[in-house]
C-alpha cells in the first residue's frame, strides 16, 4: 500500500469515529425517542421501565445525555407533561420519575415539590448536585422501577444544592431540603444509571465492616 492510500484509510477511520462520537453525546433526541414522545398526547401514559425486564435493566443501568432546551422545547414540553402524567396515574402513583424509566435516555426528570405550597408537580432538565449537605436523613424509598419493594436508607443528603434547566431556558440554582431533596437524589440517580438499591447495598456492605 502506498503512503496516500494509508492516509485515505486513516482519514475515513477519522472521521467515522468522530462521527460516532458526536451521534452519541446529541443534545437532540433521536428519531426513535422522538417517536416514542409524540406517540400519546400529553394525558398519554408511558410505560415505566422495570428492573426485572432483561431489556429495561440494561436501559435504566445506561447514564442519559443532557438536553439543548432552546432547540428541543417543543418535544421537551410533551415529554414532561406525558411524565407527569405517568406519574400520578393509578398505576404507579409516584411522587417522582425519570425520563429514563419511560425509555428516554435524557436528563429529564419530574419532582413533586412537598416543601412548596400545593404540593406542585415540576419538570427538572439537565439537573445537577453541586453539593451535599453533611447532614443525613433516613426515610423509606420505593421505586416505579423497581416494584413490590420499599427500603430504608440512611445515607441521603438532609439538603442538596441543585443546578438545572427549565423550559424557557433559564439556569437555574436553588437549595432543596428534607424529603423534597431525597427525591431529587433518587431521580438524578436515574439519569447516571444509578438505583436506590446501590445505596442499599453499599450501606450493608459497610455495616459489616
Amino acid at each position: 500500500m502506498n503512503k496516500f492510500g494509508f492516509l485515505l484509510i486513516l482519514m475515513v477511520l477519522v472521521s467515522a469515529c468522530g462521527t460516532q462520537q458526536s451521534s452519541h453525546s446529541s443534545t437532540d433526541f433521536s428519531d426513535q425517542q422522538s417517536e416514542l414522545i409524540f406517540s400519546g398526547n400529553e394525558q398519554t401514559s408511558m410505560r415505566v421501565f422495570k428492573i426485572n425486564k432483561p431489556k429495561d435493566s440494561i436501559l435504566l443501568r445506561t447514564p442519559s445525555a443532557k438536553v439543548d432546551v432552546q432547540k428541543n422545547k417543543e418535544i421537551l414540553n410533551l415529554l414532561i407533561e406525558r411524565m407527569k402524567t405517568t406519574m400520578v396515574d393509578s398505576v404507579n402513583m409516584g411522587v417522582g420519575i425519570a425520563a429514563p424509566q419511560v425509555g428516554i435516555l435524557k436528563r429529564v426528570i419530574i419532582v413533586q415539590r412537598f416543601d412548596k405550597e400545593n404540593l406542585p408537580i415540576e419538570g427538572y432538565i439537565n439537573p445537577v448536585i453541586v453539593q451535599y449537605s453533611k447532614k443525613k436523613q433516613t426515610r423509606r424509598e420505593g421505586c416505579l422501577s423497581i416494584p413490590g419493594r420499599r427500603d430504608t436508607l440512611s445515607s441521603r443528603a438532609y439538603a442538596i444544592l441543585l443546578e438545572y434547566d427549565n423550559l424557557e431556558g433559564t439556569h437555574k440554582t436553588e437549595m432543596v431540603e428534607d424529603f423534597t431533596a431525597i427525591i431529587f437524589q433518587h431521580e438524578i440517580d436515574h439519569l447516571d444509571g444509578i438505583l436506590y438499591i446501590d445505596h442499599l447495598q453499599e450501606e450493608m456492605s459497610n455495616s459489616k465492616h
